[in-house]
């Protein structure tokens, strides 16, 4: 496999051109592997004057970005063309194709073995819906780019992983009055699964501890304030470990971030979106990395959104997306 990873540059009125230039602009302090961007070359050039970033585009294939990679930034032009006329800081569902097909010709790469891993920059779900998209979201995209013909996508799992703190929220983007009658034991059970393996597999971490967070306070006391823990959670537990994941739970969330407490886990499984994300967006803002679990290729990205208000203006930090392209060189060595 080439040791190259394939980066998306998301939505181009956002940030990620610019924090994929600066991301070059850093590779040698970060120790950063080979990269090619999937994209419009002559916009990418453009955006890198117009911000005063030295950064030479050129134009090529995956097996030459490893030799010339310290050179220049190689951008693979995409196979429909698709030149990007976009404004900085207004999104727009004209630049909709080109966003979909850098995703799918990077994934495309990545399955045919042409680049090690995945890494997208940041998308906006809304823009895509104006044009007509029919996924729920980026990672069901690649959910569906990952499946054969005539089978069912995978099911991935959210991953924000940091070298503080790695949470898996067990349900991601639904109001929280949904949570009780989404949040069953087989939910708990095929996410919790699908975390064991990728930690083995992908993180090559042999006897993964897992924790998971109660969904009431105080994880229901004992019935006592809901009985979700109690009746859902706990048999979920206790079926995981059955089949010797080694797993606690449901425990207080009010008390499962702290260092001491964060000492004895590898992952935290969260019932809800935000007592996942809230703990390790204070923890490690700048380096945390949203990682696709569940999936037959490696993908990575960073753990924010497109940030429109701050497109092109110079200020956009490269720090998350470092780090997901960091992990992703450092994890598909393996």
């Amino acid at each position: 496999m080439t040791a190259v990873l394939a980066l998306t540059l998301g939505d181009p009125a956002g940030i990620g051109p610019e924090i994929a230039l600066r991301a070059w602009i850093a590779r040698r302090e970060a120790g950063l592997t080979p990269f090619l961007i999937l994209g419009d070359p002559d916009f990418l050039a453009a955006t890198a004057r117009r911000l005063g970033l030295d950064v030479p585009v050129v134009v090529g294939e995956p097996e030459e970005a490893a030799a010339g990679f310290d050179r220049a930034l190689l951008v693979r032009p995409l196979a429909r063309g698709l030149p990007l006329r976009a404004q900085a800081g207004r999104p727009d569902p004209a630049n909709a194709p080109a966003i979909l097909a850098s995703i799918e010709e990077a994934v495309a790469l990545v399955r045919a073995g042409r680049c090690a891993a995945l890494v997208t920059c940041p998308i906006a779900k809304h823009v895509l819906y104006d044009a007509g998209f029919a996924h729920p979201g980026h990672t069901e995209f690649l959910a569906a780019l990952a499946a054969a013909p005539g089978e069912a996508p995978p099911r991935p799992v959210m991953l924000l992983w940091s070298q503080t703190l790695a949470v898996v929220p067990v349900t991601i983007h639904v109001p929280l009055r949904a949570v009780p009658d989404l949040l069953t034991a087989d939910l708990v059970i095929e996410t919790a699964r699908i975390v064991d393996r990728d930690m083995r597999v992908r993180f090559g971490i042999a006897a993964p501890r897992l924790v998971l967070a109660g969904l009431n306070p105080h994880a229901g006391e004992a019935g006592s304030i809901g009985t979700e823990d109690r009746d859902v959670l706990a048999p979920a537990v206790e079926s995981l470990r059955r089949e010797g994941i080694d797993i606690r739970g449901p425990l207080s969330a009010d008390t499962l971030f702290h260092a001491r407490a964060r000492a004895t886990y590898d992952v935290a499984l969260a019932p809800t979106h935000d007592q996942a994300l809230i703990p390790i967006k204070t923890l490690a803002f700048d380096d945390g990395v949203n990682v696709t679990l569940g999936l037959p290729f490696l993908r990575t990205s960073p753990d924010h959104g497109t940030a429109f208000d701050i497109a092109a203006q110079g200020v956009a930090k490269p720090d998350s997306l470092v780090a997901a392209l960091r992990l992703a060189g450092r994890l598909s060595a393996r």
